[in-house]
């Protein structure tokens, strides 16, 4: 018998369809096997698939890149929010979703903007690594440091943003991705992420990973507000507060789809 999903896909961190990074989301009544939500995520061929499970403001999810599962995507959980927000629910102010890797999430209404409630997983310093840099395929790297992926930190974001990583050395490191990141000139810090590994050669926004760059540079820049781009090829802004043992990550997102899947 065949199932009918509800699909959704939405592009977040961005005004402007065509911009951020895109995201699919699948409301669902129950989780289907696993091999079944890796297998739409392949077909959806997008950086993350978002599947939810529940109602009245309450979720469970996961996400799956086209090659994997992962324990946090962030961009994946704002185009989540997007859609239980204006398209499931209009009367709820927020949503609360529980991820059994992650813990509990939540996505409100700031404004014209959806702003998440995310843990905030500071980078640990690590000794720098040739490997890293080799793959990363740039110079003048000032440290190197690590949590569930490598973070390089550069001087300026021109070198940020000229780096042509080797995808092959990328997935041979033993971390997930690896981050890039330097002072904006005109954002307060710009990054780029490169996760091969799971399937994401360069991952457009990158929720998940400003866990980690907003406790770095709130510390380095002595201020709780930043404002950060991501300056991939579509590029993204997001608005970020480190708030004790959390980090709100603040962004637009525009519906691009919707429709329905047979499987």
């Amino acid at each position: 018998m065949k199932m009918k999903i509800p699909l959704f896909q939405v592009d977040a961190f961005t005004r402007k369809l065509f911009g951020g990074n895109p995201a699919a989301v699948c409301p669902m009544r129950v989780w289907p096997e696993a091999r079944v939500m890796q297998s739409i995520a392949a077909e959806n061929n997008l950086s993350e698939t978002a599947f939810i499970v529940g109602g009245q403001g309450k979720f469970r999810i996961r996400w799956f890149t086209p090659t994997a599962e992962v324990d946090l995507c962030g961009h994946a959980t704002l185009a989540a929010g997007y859609v239980v927000l204006n398209h499931m629910d209009k009367s709820l102010k927020s949503v609360k979703f529980l991820s059994d890797r992650s813990g509990l999430l939540a996505v409100s209404r700031a404004g014209d903007m959806l702003a998440m409630d995310f843990p905030s997983l500071p980078p640990r310093p690590c000794a720098p690594s040739e490997a890293v840099l080799r793959a990363l395929g740039g110079k003048g790297a000032i440290a190197t440091l690590e949590e569930r992926d490598y973070m390089v930190v550069f001087e300026t974001e021109a070198q940020v943003r000229a780096l042509r990583p080797d995808m092959a050395k990328l997935r041979r490191l033993d971390k997930q991705g690896v981050i890039a990141t330097a002072k904006g000139d005109k954002a307060d810090f710009v990054s780029r992420y490169f996760a091969p590994k799971v399937g994401v050669p360069e991952d457009p926004v990158t929720g998940s990973t400003h866990c980690s760059l907003v406790p770095f540079w709130s510390k380095i820049m002595k201020k709780d507000r930043l404002i950060a781009h991501q300056v991939s090829a579509r590029g993204g802004e997001i608005v970020c507060v480190q708030k004790h043992k959390r980090v709100f990550l603040a962004g637009h997102a525009v519906l691009y789809m919707r429709g329905a899947i047979e499987v």
